[in-house]
């Protein structure tokens, strides 16, 4: 996701869950960032969507992922939930549906965690006539709205497991398929490309999510917790989110979890529990050439800490956010973090990658500079709330006179 620069404005866009089929409505979300910290970054709305069930002109045998993919793909249903989530999860006693990834033959099964969260009971179906199959809810990571369902792989029948490929390798223009149960359509197809990769989207708990993979491939409620395949029938993402444009369904851009993330998770949602997340505690905006030389910095790129979530761990090593606001709601002054243990910070979404492949606990070497004043931290991290921390009051900056 794109940094803004001084004259830009956050604008938000109406980010819908792909999950929930027929309980969902559009809502507005800003999409924030970070493992720890929130990048302001900008959303933009698009306005086609295509739904293909065949090979759709991108060279794709369609027909033969499907049949290889499918099987592997099952219909979530999660009876209750809560209604706290931005994404319009249900209200208790609703029922909540959504996709799954058949992960391995043991009956672990990959979905968002949106599409469980709160449940009291979930069920698996892994076809359209079957039964369906009691699941437990294993491991959960709100801050990159995955989680891992288990059913007896006595009781679910022959299990075909998804391969897993490589998030990293997907590029613009690149032919993708999806498969889903949008609406409660069970296993749906649709084709398209991929759109833009390292986007960044917002999980339920406020927290950013990384490398999202965005396509064109229509993506409906229902279809969260489903894969996004490359040509070879491999899983690349999790689907997760779409733009709605103020509609119910897709217009033509979806967002999916990269798989890259999930499998460096899986081995801890499978154990169960909530997977401990690394923590800085800052929000942040990208710092471009343009707002450097406005705020007259010896530097042109780096990540502009806007806040400091109080007691953080980035609040106990000194460093600060902007006390100063702009005319378009851009808190300037604060410290920007130029460098991590070594490794250059160009962009916020360099922090984001950074911190995210830490642990709790792990301490990093922070450069930054204040003003004109180069200057270094060590930092220890924490562990990553279940929500997104706000700054408090007396932290928010004054506007200019």
């Amino acid at each position: 996701m794109e940094g803004r620069s001084r004259t830009s404005r956050i604008a938000p866009s109406h980010l819908l869950a792909g999950a929930i089929g027929g309980l969902l409505s559009a809502v507005l979300v800003v999409v924030l960032a970070l493992a720890g910290a929130v990048d302001l970054g900008e959303t933009k709305e698009v306005v086609r969507e295509r739904t293909i069930v065949r090979d759709g002109g991108h060279g794709l045998d369609v027909t033969d992922i499907y049949k290889k993919a499918g099987p592997g793909v099952v219909y979530v249903e999660a009876q209750g939930g809560t209604d706290t989530s931005p994404f319009g999860l249900p209200s208790p006693g609703e029922e909540a549906s959504g996709s799954g990834i058949v992960i391995d033959r043991d009956g672990n099964v990959l979905t968002n965690w949106h599409v469980v969260e709160g449940a009291r009971s979930i069920n698996v179906r892994f076809s359209e006539d079957g039964p369906q199959v009691a699941a437990q809810l294993k491991g959960r990571d709100p801050s990159s709205d995955l989680a891992v369902i288990k059913v007896d792989p006595d009781k679910a029948g022959r299990l075909v497991p998804l391969p897993l490929g490589s998030s990293a390798k997907a590029k613009v223009g690149d032919p993708v398929v999806a498969i889903g149960n949008p609406f409660g359509l069970s296993r749906t197809v649709t084709t398209g490309i991929v759109s833009a990769v390292q986007r960044q989207i917002q999980a339920p708990n406020g927290f950013t999510i990384p490398n999202a993979i965005q396509t064109d491939a229509a993506i409906n409620p229902g279809n969260s917790g489903g894969p996004l395949l490359d040509a070879e029938g491999r899983v690349i993402g999790v689907n997760s989110q779409i733009v709605t444009g103020g509609s119910r369904g897709s217009v033509g851009i979806g967002f999916a979890v990269p798989i890259d993330l999930a499998k460096r998770l899986l081995p801890q949602l499978k154990r169960g529990g909530v997977v401990k997340r690394a923590y800085l505690g800052i929000e942040m905006t990208t710092l471009t050439p343009q707002l450097a030389q406005d705020l007259n910095l010896p530097i042109e790129s780096g990540a502009l800490i806007t806040s400091v979530v109080p007691r953080s761990p980035a609040a106990q090593a000194g460093l600060r956010g902007g006390r100063t606001r702009l005319d378009n709601g851009l808190r300037v002054g604060g410290d920007v973090i130029v460098e991590i243990d070594g490794r250059k910070v160009r962009s916020a979404e360099d922090v984001t990658a950074i911190i995210g492949a830490r642990n709790p606990g792990d301490t990093v070497r922070i450069v930054y500079y204040r003003g004109r004043q180069r200057r270094s931290a060590n930092v220890r991290l924490g562990t990553r709330p279940a929500r997104v921390a706000t700054p408090s009051a007396e932290e928010l900056p004054s506007p200019l006179p």
